[in-house]
């Protein structure tokens, strides 16, 4: 109850009392699960949400919970963040200090992508040899492939995935695959060579899938999307 009350509405919150509240929820079980995919934490995230709604976004605070180097405090962090607070000098050190996977992928996701500096940092990212930092460029990509990819070189995208994404380390390699896979998906001019790449290159296609899901293989995950999209 103590740390409850330390940060009990928006107004009220506090760095150490959210800290407190961090620390109270801190589950074993859950930190095993977390650390068996690189994350370094043990709240529940639905609990971290149900946080982040309460205190509401807070950019001065979110930069305070930055700041701590905290894995679960740097995800509320993002949570409430305001994306349009942050100057692309920050969000590109924002980047290169969370490698932790969760952690740099809310940060892309619910900040990076909303960002208006998006399209400036996505191809200094990209060709950024931190594979993190790489990884965050091709993520933002992606997003180009399916929202505006007028002016996307997707030759030389393709080009750089046929070259490097068999040898590239597994965080990174799985955000060039998303983006094979999205440009098959989005873009029919492209589709051909991007299934080539694919079966060329067979990453992933040995990945165990669940059923009823769909293969992170790109040529069966291009087929299966647009199977979808054709059957309504």
């Amino acid at each position: 109850m103590a740390a409850q009350s330390n940060a009990a509405t928006a107004g009220t919150a506090t760095v150490q009392g959210l800290l407190s509240e961090l620390a109270a929820l801190e589950d074993p079980q859950v930190r095993a699960v977390n650390e068996r995919h690189g994350d370094d934490h043990g709240v529940n995230l639905g609990q971290l949400r149900a946080i982040a709604k309460r205190v509401k976004p807070q950019p001065a605070l979110a930069r305070e919970l930055w700041a701590t180097g905290d894995t679960a405090a740097r995800l509320l962090s993002v949570l409430i963040s305001r994306p349009k607070a942050f100057t692309a000098g920050e969000l590109d050190a924002m980047v290169r200090q969370g490698p932790v996977p969760k952690v740099n992928d809310w940060l892309v996701n619910y900040v990076v992508k909303k960002s208006p500096h998006a399209q400036v940092l996505r191809p200094a990212w990209l060709a950024d040899p931190d594979p993190v930092v790489a990884a965050s460029g091709w993520a933002l990509t992606s997003e180009r492939v399916v929202k505006s990819p007028d002016g996307l070189d997707v030759d030389h995208l393709l080009a750089e995935i046929a070259e490097h994404m068999a040898t590239a380390p597994q965080r990174l390699q799985w955000a060039m695959n998303h983006c094979l896979a999205q440009i098959g998906i989005e873009l029919p001019e492209h589709r051909a060579q991007a299934l080539d790449i694919g079966a060329r290159l067979g990453v992933l296609k040995d990945h165990p899938t669940p059923p009823n899901c769909t293969s992170p293989y790109a040529p069966l995950w291009i087929k299966e999307i647009l199977r979808r999209r054709e059957a309504g």
